[in-house]
């Protein structure tokens, strides 16, 4: 069975890998750094105290990314995580802008979705990057304490209110005046990411950076 794109569905040719050369140009990076203000860190402004947001990609209803993402999540395409961070943490590491990183820690999956899906496709994303910017992988440290299913006629601020304790830090005393770098597969509203970090800004001299396979535009 020949190998296709996962971008486009096309028949891989040889030395192409996962997507074909057409789709790897066609790839919407957002080319920002961690030293110059950008829109993704406008969405975090007066909500978190975050030290820097970033993204590799991109996130559109309809292209490239949108397949990706949905073939990582949906149908068991892990290598697809493996390679999103493998790329965006060579850049990373060549940029040179991010400070030296602690920890870096996935948005986890709660077990039930895990158990179901197998794998946490951010936890893939997040320990490539880990390797590239020499920082220690920690997927046990941040932990989802509900399943929730999306509420969408709910209010947004009942759902804050639901979702208040659904993320818990299982080891704070480690985490102390430590670099965290906080990484989820899509930026939407930053909701998630919101939660996440203000459970970490409870813990003394933590400083927080954000990253993500996409955000959407």
């Amino acid at each position: 069975m020949p190998l296709l794109c996962f971008g486009c569905n096309a028949q891989l040719y040889r030395g192409e890998k996962h997507l074909c050369t057409v789709c790897r140009h066609q790839l919407p990076l957002t080319e920002y750094t961690f030293n110059v203000e950008n829109p993704i860190d406008r969405i975090f402004y007066g909500r978190i105290n975050i030290k820097k947001a970033n993204s590799f990609l991109f996130f559109t209803d309809h292209g490239v990314v949108k397949n990706l993402i949905h073939h990582l999540k949906y149908k068991g395409q892990e290598q697809i995580g493996v390679l999103l961070g493998d790329w965006f943490g060579q850049i990373l590491k060549e940029n040179d802008h991010l400070p030296n990183i602690d920890y870096v820690i996935p948005v986890p999956l709660h077990r039930k979705k895990l158990r179901k899906r197998g794998y946490n496709q951010s936890a893939l994303f997040a320990k490539q990057l880990a390797f590239h910017i020499n920082s220690t992988f920690n997927d046990q440290l941040l932990i989802k304490t509900a399943n929730t299913r999306t509420q969408t006629k709910k209010t947004r601020l009942s759902r804050w209110y639901d979702n208040r304790s659904l993320y818990e830090i299982t080891n704070a005393n480690i985490l102390k005046n430590k670099n965290i770098l906080l990484v989820d597969d899509v930026i939407t509203t930053g909701a998630t990411m919101e939660l996440c970090a203000t459970e970490f800004k409870k813990i003394q001299g933590t400083t927080i950076f954000i990253a993500s396979m996409a955000v959407v535009v």
